[in-house]
């Protein structure tokens, strides 16, 4: 008996450490969680930017239009413009392909469009690489090579879907940037099972640093219709709530020609700034409108920002 009860106060404190330990690690996963969904991208918002693609009836970019034939609206008032910028604006890219297992066709069709578009950039445009799983994983960093790093020949699908979180991620990393004209292309089949921020933070986030979203559809032609639809739909939001477009062919010359059109679209877009009013700084929505003077033109841009209190514009 005597040395059952010296043994049994060594089990017992051993589990209670045991019991701690497991404790304090999920309190820190708690307070991790809650600093990933409250964080916020700080940027200059001294002024309100807006690029924007200008198409004819044809759908080619229409070029040589004047700061004169501009205006710009926010919540409906027009505002001074205070900056413009023509097509030889200079762009930063971040792609984002998503490796998650039900992208196991389909990586290697990602690959290669990831290596089509990157074939198209200017020598003084950049971009970046980055795949997404269960988690966020850097591939290439920005830099005007066109040659592409091994490691992106190495990737495998695997795990779960964290397409928020990517697409905040590379608005983290586009914060950072010096060129105004910034762009996220995303390869995915839409589903986010995994991420730790929504789609509406990973908008505001896109939104904050001026960025456009162009997103292709990698769903395989197995899936679901009703469950394919409703994945298309998310792509198809991120890229009209920031000025982009939806892709919804995943390959053959329908995909090459799509990114040639993402390409020659950075390389023309105009882009536009002007000082918000005082009032905007309220942390509202506030819904933004560009016109030109010059009938049937379609203009695509983002469609506002969500104020802040700090006086922040973004």
């Amino acid at each position: 008996m005597k040395s059952n009860t010296s043994i049994f106060p060594i089990v017992h404190r051993d589990l209670l450490s045991l019991l701690a330990a497991v404790l304090l690690s999920f309190l820190s996963f708690l307070t991790a969680f809650g600093q990933r969904e409250d964080d916020v991208i700080t940027v200059d918002s001294s002024i309100v930017v807006l690029n924007a693609a200008i198409t004819d009836n044809a759908g080619k970019p229409v070029l040589g239009l004047k700061p004169a034939q501009f205006k710009v609206f926010e919540d409906g008032k027009e505002q001074p413009i205070n900056f413009f910028q023509t097509e030889e604006t200079p762009f930063a890219a971040v792609i984002l392909i998503d490796t998650s297992g039900s992208m196991e066709e389909r990586v290697s069709m990602a690959r290669s469009a990831a290596i089509k578009f990157l074939d198209g950039l200017r020598s003084e445009d950049n971009s970046s690489i980055y795949t997404f799983d269960s988690k966020v994983s850097l591939i290439q960093d920005f830099s005007n090579q066109r040659d592409v790093s091994d490691k992106l020949f190495d990737i495998k699908a695997n795990g779960m879907t964290a397409l928020n979180d990517a697409i905040y991620q590379a608005a983290a990393d586009l914060s950072k940037r010096v060129e105004k004209r910034r762009a996220i292309i995303v390869l995915s089949d839409g589903e986010d099972t995994y991420s730790k921020r929504s789609a509406d933070k990973a908008i505001k986030a896109v939104l904050s640093v001026d960025a456009t979203i162009y997103t292709v559809d990698m769903s395989s032609t197995d899936t679901g219709g009703a469950r394919r639809t409703q994945n298309q739909g998310v792509l198809k939001s991120f890229a009209e709530k920031t000025g982009g477009f939806f892709i919804s062919t995943p390959g053959g010359e329908a995909m090459r020609n799509a990114f040639q059109r993402i390409v020659s679209e950075l390389g023309s877009q105009y882009t536009l700034g002007y000082s918000p009013p005082s009032s905007s700084k309220d942390g509202k929505w506030h819904a933004l409108e560009i016109r030109v003077s010059r009938a049937n033109l379609t203009i695509r841009t983002r469609k506002g920002y969500n104020a802040s209190t700090e006086n922040r514009a973004k």
